[in-house]
């Protein structure tokens, strides 16, 4: 970053900043976070980029810096109306959801899964519900949070992004859940989608139920699970639990 800094290169110092800035919110690290993202506003100040807002936000917000937090929301709000787009309105509805309380943050945070889940963005989606089962564990509803924090966890590691992996790999513990590293003769084939409906589906749950949580509808999740079906050579929910090994954690 600081080479790009002394040679004066506006984009590259731009995407460095924006960078550290995503890395830093995923490590927890906020104060650093909040640097990086006011960075980036100083040096593109008359037009921040939608991508950056979104971490100026998260690290102000966690940081106790409501006021500035409010005011990024603002200019966010003004960039994503423009596109109209279920990307730009689901960052937003992420956004607002992290300065909103109560009923108003759920119905933010739900906002932002279905919007983001409609989209070709897997990392914006997890981290919706890694913000999502971080204020519901806040809030006392274990079982709840671990959905969303299976399903970010599931997402990161998939992805590769090892910083919001551990950051969610943290709110399961603190949830009372035990995180297991995939075993060799773990299922690889699934996708994480695949894998949480699955796991959702050995518990009990029915199609409308697990679709409920997942923001997904039934006949969605009846797809999903016909695919899980297939790649692992079974016919019911009941060969689930040996299809699946050493996942036993789904119930709270």
């Amino acid at each position: 970053m600081s080479t790009a800094i002394a040679a004066g290169q506006g984009v590259g110092e731009y995407f460095s900043r924006w960078v550290a800035a995503v890395l830093y919110n995923g490590l927890g690290q906020y104060d650093k976070a909040l640097d990086s993202a006011q960075g980036v506003r100083e040096v593109f100040a008359m037009q921040v980029s939608a991508w950056a807002l979104p971490e100026l936000i998260e690290a102000a917000s966690r940081t106790g810096q409501t006021r500035q937090a409010a005011e990024a929301l603002d200019r966010l709000a003004a960039a994503t109306d423009v596109g109209d787009s279920d990307w730009g309105h689901g960052i937003h509805a992420r956004c607002r959801a992290l300065l909103s309380e109560g009923e108003e943050a759920e119905r933010c945070y739900r906002e932002a899964a279905e919007r983001l889940g409609r989209t070709r963005f897997p990392t914006e989606l997890a981290r919706a519900h890694l913000l999502y089962g971080e204020w519901l564990r806040r809030e006392g509803r274990r079982a709840d949070a671990r959905t969303h924090l299976r399903t970010a966890y599931d997402s990161f590691t998939a992805i590769g992004m090892q910083a919001f992996a551990g950051r969610a790999h943290n709110e399961l513990l603190a949830t009372g859940e035990t995180v297991r590293k995939r075993a060799a003769d773990t299922p690889d084939q699934l996708t994480p989608q695949e894998s949480q409906i699955a796991r959702m589906a050995r518990t009990g749950l029915s199609n409308s139920e697990i679709g409920a949580q997942l923001f997904l509808s039934p006949r969605t999740v009846e797809y999903h699970l016909g695919k899980v079906f297939a790649k692992l050579a079974i016919t019911s929910r009941h060969q689930l639990t040996q299809a699946l090994p050493g996942q036993g954690h789904d119930r709270p």
